[in-house]
């Protein structure tokens, strides 16, 4: 036995680096493989690793508590900034008309979240108790499946409680799981209250996307009859008639051309035009009527192609600077944005790592890729720099006090809020200072998710020593009822709002209410019940600033009311 001495020394013996990273190791693998599993076609996810890290904990698998500290606070800012640089991008384009609704919807929710939790801390706990608050902010991020409030709350609570903050995460950890379950079933019974019909609204999408014909691209055969066209430019031309178009071929005496913006029209001339749908019959009227000929099979066809931005010179330019339509005879008809697809708006800055989706004649299409970069290579080195540049201002303007009367201490935005918000900004405007933001998703995640099994490691580490004791001989169960009421109720008062008041589709709701719970579970079902893209948009558009008013409203509550 003397011969394994050594393992057993490994195990034991807390403060070594070998130890504490094999107990890093153990408890993450094992929560993310245990998170894999799925009961009812849903799982936890990497949510896992605090509960593997709380039985680690509670075996005495541990680690001395500065080093635990310093783990889950390093992994809480990996996390927050990383999620600010991919929602920053998208999160003021996400108040477009229906986006202002859906917002305001969501950020609702979360009011009434906070709501409830008050209502059931005054109703179910002893409020003299000055553990019960704190406990229940625990209940109420668990119970709203919301990770970075969790971590949030946690480090305000540092400061309300110098000499030792209660462990709210034994609290999140008993409102986690039925709240997932809650999320997904507070949805489905939104559908039996508003009595809706799946294949009803699966109509409704289609019949939306036909009616949005200003989005599709329309091609038509045309000759110059208007004698107030000849000698005018094609750029004059676009400019009087104020419709975005493009000339993609232009038939002049016989002979096949390109035109650009300072082709001359002349009467007889026969052209291929693109244009938006809605838009044929005032453009055909003003230039002259359709040809039965197709001199378009001379030529390449029209192609649509996503290009990836590489060339840094188009860092920060909008796409009307850009002249696509005028001068390349192309529409960009998206953009995407780490992962996010934003409209394709005239004053959108374009950004290092964006794809935009071209339509135009296959030359010209690819005149613009060449232009654009286009090249994958560019971006395989990631700029690390960026990202720990806007950690250090991220941190400093969290550790501004801001006084506030009324409030025990100076408020700070704190590790998770300063990071965010100056990865929010950077992620929209960092080209303004010459910082390149672009990051992969798939690297943007990696960090993402390296800096939450971190965080949830090591809240769970601190928590497991004390969790059976609050669940089994504390207010475990309570925790658990106040937890789904806090998930249902707000979701059984916005559903119907938004559904009976702004006619909302139902499909948008379930997206709307996942992107409002940042919950991925309650995403996925709401993608295998609708073969359209409607959920990931309600999701999409609400997900940016529902993340920012978790985090913020965490402190806000902790500081305000658990002094």
């Amino acid at each position: 036995m003397e011969s394994f001495q050594w393992l057993k020394d490994l195990f034991i013996t807390t403060d070594s680096v070998a130890h504490i990273a094999l107990l890093y190791a153990i408890v993450i693998a094992a929560g993310v493989y245990l998170g894999k599993i799925k009961i009812g076609g849903i799982s936890l996810g990497v949510t896992f690793v605090l509960f593997a890290g709380i039985a680690a904990g509670h075996i005495g698998l541990t680690a001395p508590t500065p080093i635990l500290t310093f783990i889950q606070d390093f992994g809480l800012i990996l996390f927050v900034f990383m999620i600010g640089m991919q929602v920053g991008p998208g999160f003021f384009e996400s108040f477009g008309t229906a986006g202002i609704k859906l917002n305001g919807l969501a950020a609702l929710a979360i009011f009434l979240n906070i709501v409830v939790m008050f209502a059931c801390y005054f109703i179910f706990f002893d409020t003299s108790n000055v553990t019960n608050l704190p406990m229940m902010v625990g209940t109420l991020y668990g119970a709203v499946t919301n990770t970075p409030g969790l971590g949030a709350a946690n480090e305000a609570l540092q400061s309300v409680f110098p000499n030792g903050a209660p462990q709210i995460a034994s609290a999140y950890a008993c409102a986690y799981p039925l709240g997932v379950l809650g999320i997904i079933g507070a949805t489905i019974l939104i559908r039996y209250v508003c009595k809706v019909r799946l294949e009803k609204e699966e109509e409704r999408l289609v019949a939306m996307e036909e009616t949005a014909a200003n989005k599709k691209p329309y091609k038509m055969h045309l000759e110059v009859t208007n004698k107030y066209l000849e000698g005018k430019t094609l750029l004059q031309v676009h400019d009087f008639l104020n419709r975005d178009f493009v000339v993609s071929r232009l038939v002049h005496e016989g002979e096949l051309c390109i035109p650009n913006r300072d082709t001359i029209f002349h009467l007889g001339d026969q052209m291929l035009i693109v244009c938006a749908e809605a838009d044929q019959e005032a453009i055909m009227a003003f230039i002259g009527p359709k040809l039965d000929i197709d001199f378009e099979q001379q030529d390449q066809p029209l192609v649509s192609k996503r290009i990836l931005i590489t060339n840094p010179k188009i860092n920060g330019k909008t796409l009307a600077s850009l002249h696509f339509s005028s001068v390349h005879g192309v529409n960009v008809t998206r953009v995407t944005r780490h992962g996010m697809d934003l409209f394709a708006t005239a004053g959108l800055p374009l950004q290092v790592g964006d794809k935009i989706m071209v339509v135009g004649p296959e030359d010209a299409v690819d005149r613009v890729a060449n232009k654009m970069g286009n090249s994958i290579r560019r971006l395989d080195a990631p700029n690390i720099a960026t990202i720990f540049v806007g950690i250090i201002i991220g941190i400093i303007f969290g550790s501004l006090p801001i006084a506030i009367p009324g409030m025990p201490v100076p408020m700070k935005l704190g590790i998770a809020g300063g990071p965010l918000i100056i990865a929010i900004l950077i992620g929209r405007y960092g080209y303004k200072i010459h910082l390149v933001t672009y990051t992969t998703t798939s690297a943007n995640m990696m960090l993402r998710e390296i800096g939450l099994v971190l965080f949830l490691a090591s809240v769970g580490i601190k928590a497991g020593a004390n969790f059976f004791d609050t669940v089994i001989d504390g207010d475990g169960l309570l925790y658990v009822l106040t937890g789904f009421l806090i998930t249902v109720i707000p979701i059984l008062i916005v559903g119907p709002i938004a559904r009976l008041k702004f006619n909302f589709n139902y499909f948008t709701i379930m997206g709307m209410i996942a992107g409002t719970y940042t919950d991925p579970p309650a995403l996925a079902y709401a993608n295998s019940v609708c073969t359209k893209e409607a959920p990931a948009l309600g999701y999409s558009t609400v997900y940016p600033l529902s993340m920012f008013l978790r985090i913020f409203t965490a402190q806000i509550v902790v500081l305000f009311f658990c002094g």
